[in-house]
């Protein structure tokens, strides 16, 4: 019986080169409009993967209250965003796409060939679970997936949710596939298929070979925040007949891309033996910049302790557990969830409060 907790999916990162123009995006075209955390501050933590150097910035976590996790969107304010010299490949190494929830994918696609900001990559077709997707790509070169999943956080009317997943290209599946599995909960394959895929055909290199792995947990997700969640996906890609290139290769965390994965968990510490013991190591510890005991570690209005690993290719993947949010911030009602306990889910009033942080595109 493991001793932490993993309540799902709270974020894909994402870096940008301007934070207010991609929000706007993200909340027109996704519903991404409840802010949860606005963080203006040097981001000195991250320095081993910034050059060494701490990087001003300001990132943004926001959700789409039918539920499924958040985007962080993130931007370095001084460093000048880099974008990847070479074309990104599917199954290279690194988060290549976000799988969105959709409730009715063939509604979500007639809206979508209505936007004139989206661009539909492909047609309509089946994924390699047997299930209707479609993928487009984003007005700053971002690749997302539009997947099934019919659950329903608080409904508004609208056909996409948050992120359930991610494409992730990896060098060896069954030796990442490990990790996904046995600290991460992904224990149950959909499906394990290795061949040319019609639904990727139109991707860079999508006629190329390829195995493809799709996982999902075979429990329910715990903790305060899994019923927003929701079930989550990952699919793991390899390339067969390539050798695939590092998305983030000669670039730092927080350039233009996916730049991480991010798990909402509890009790860390026993997830830190959990990980020590199976050889990833926490690379970043936001704790050990804490002048005491307390690992609480501020992060605009809410606070937390958060920390990474890399995935055997190097793929980051962070781990926060929240200790405080803001619930109504114009009241001052904030929530602790250091004294709740881990297992229990908040109650669905809770978590619907939290629309009282939406914000209007117009007004970004």
């Amino acid at each position: 019986m493991e001793n932490y907790i993993i309540s799902g999916i709270q974020q894909i990162g994402i870096g940008v080169e301007n934070l207010p123009e991609a929000w706007k995006y993200y909340i027109n075209v996704f519903n991404m409009d409840v802010k949860i955390l606005d963080d203006n501050n040097i981001a000195d933590i991250m320095a081993p993967y910034m050059g060494g150097k701490p990087r001003q910035k300001r990132a943004v976590i926001a959700i789409n209250m039918q539920g499924g996790g958040g985007f962080e969107i993130w931007q370095h304010k001084e460093h000048k965003p880099k974008r990847p010299d070479f074309d990104i490949q599917f199954g290279d190494l690194g988060i290549f796409a976000a799988k969105i929830k959709s409730r009715n994918v063939k509604q979500t696609f007639d809206e979508f060939c209505k936007k004139i900001n989206i661009r539909i990559l492909g047609n309509l077709s089946k994924s390699i679970d047997g299930k209707e997707t479609f993928f487009i790509k984003d007005e700053f070169g971002n690749i997302f997936q539009i997947v099934e999943d019919k659950y329903i956080f608080c409904d508004e009317k609208r056909s996409t949710g948050g992120p359930v997943g991610a494409i992730i290209g990896c060098s060896d599946i069954d030796k990442t596939m490990i990790l996904y599995r046995d600290i991460l909960g992904y224990d149950s394959i959909i499906t394990d298929k290795t061949g040319v895929f019609e639904d990727i055909s139109f991707l860079n290199s999508g006629t190329q070979k390829f195995r493809r792995v799709l996982l999902t947990h075979s429990q329910p997700r715990k903790g305060s925040f899994s019923r927003l969640f929701g079930q989550s996906y990952i699919e793991l890609v390899q390339a067969i007949d390539r050798q695939p290139r590092k998305i983030y290769e000669d670039r730092y965390w927080g350039d233009p891309g996916f730049i991480q994965i991010c798990f909402d968990v509890r009790n860390i510490r026993e997830l830190e033996k959990k990980c020590n013991s199976m050889g990833y190591f926490f690379t970043v510890d936001s704790a050990s910049k804490q002048k005491s005991d307390d690992e609480s570690f501020g992060m605009g209005d809410a606070a937390g302790h958060f920390t990474y690993i890399e995935d055997p290719d190097g793929t980051l993947i962070e781990f926060v557990e929240t200790h405080k949010i803001p619930i109504v911030k114009k009241l001052g009602i904030y929530l602790n969830l250091r004294k709740r306990s881990p297992e229990k889910p908040l109650s669905n009033n809770i978590l619907k409060a939290l629309k009282f942080g939406k914000v209007k595109a117009s007004k970004l």
